[in-house]
């Protein structure tokens, strides 16, 4: 959805922030009429109380939540410039991005067969790269806003469980503000990037079909949005990033039959590198915590 809104010659609508702004607007919206809904008719519908506009949850937030404008901001320019399939290798740096940061902001140091894994990652990232240079469909900028997006999706992985603290562990109500807060900081973005000319000479804003392909893809947005936060409540930054990786080998063979793309041997090596090396970390850190666990629990024990 998001590509054909992006760079398809359906909507052919230069303005990527725009499309942010309106899927973040549509993903507020809807927290804020579920919100209304869950006080009018508590016994139908719940919904957790807050209040975006509250100045002490804005301030415990906010670091959050530029993370999180900037994250889709990213993840959005990047698949405006590179095609789908390419797309899972430019945003393959995830998991080194999560080592680094971890050792970083949590002092949390990393094994040395953890650290090889992530050698492999890389290796497969370049190689990607260097054989998705050889075709037309390239973009050196495209995959710049995927290295950036990798790292700041690692870095909003991490941040998102320190801020569900102060939202008593509210998946919802961390959405709805995350949505309310980015709906304002885009708007500044659209302006400096120089969309504003685009959006107000686009003949089809106020087309049916067009507003419909944008709540759809708000809607698809605010799914994607709550998930990646539940699923990093109930297990961790990592696992989130793991299985994004999977979901995004999943997104690539899908891709190349959707769009007749045909791929080198060697490009289907990268695609295989990353994710055989991110599925062998996976399994590393996976071991280590059954130990570290075995270890607490027979200290416990004795």
């Amino acid at each position: 959805m998001n590509k054909l809104l992006l760079s398809s010659d359906t909507v052919n609508l230069d303005a990527p922030l725009f499309v942010c702004w309106f899927q973040c607007l549509v993903s507020a919206g809807l927290c804020a009429l579920l919100s209304a809904l869950g006080r009018r008719y508590p016994n139908v519908i719940t919904f957790p109380e807050g209040n975006p506009f509250d100045v002490d949850i804005f301030r415990k937030i906010l670091p959050l939540s530029i993370l999180f404008t900037l994250m889709v901001a990213t993840n959005n320019l990047c698949l405006k410039y590179v095609g789908v399939a390419f797309y899972y290798v430019g945003r393959s740096l995830t998991t080194v991005f999560n080592v680094v940061l971890t050792y970083i902001l949590l002092r949390q140091k990393t094994s040395f067969k953890a650290t090889m894994c992530c050698v492999f990652v890389v290796f497969g990232f370049l190689l990607g790269v260097d054989q998705e240079s050889l075709t037309a469909q390239f973009s050196l900028r495209g995959t710049i806003y995927g290295v950036m997006g990798s790292f700041i999706l690692a870095w909003y992985s991490i941040q998102t469980k320190k801020a569900l603290v102060h939202v008593n562990q509210q998946v919802l109500l961390l959405s709805y503000y995350n949505n309310v807060y980015s709906s304002v900081f885009f708007l500044p973005l659209i302006f400096i990037n120089g969309e504003m000319n685009a959006i107000l000479n686009y003949e089809h804003i106020f087309a049916p079909w067009f507003i419909s392909a944008m709540v759809l893809g708000g809607l698809c947005g605010f799914a994607i949005g709550f998930v990646t936060v539940l699923q990093i409540k109930v297990t961790s930054p990592l696992t989130h990033n793991i299985s994004g990786t999977a979901k995004a080998c999943a997104q690539t063979v899908i891709a190349t039959q959707w769009y007749n793309d045909a791929k080198s041997a060697l490009w289907w090596a990268s695609n295989v590198i990353v994710l055989l090396a991110s599925a062998a970390y996976t399994r590393v850190k996976q071991l280590e915590m059954q130990r570290q666990h075995e270890r607490t629990t027979a200290t416990q024990k004795a």
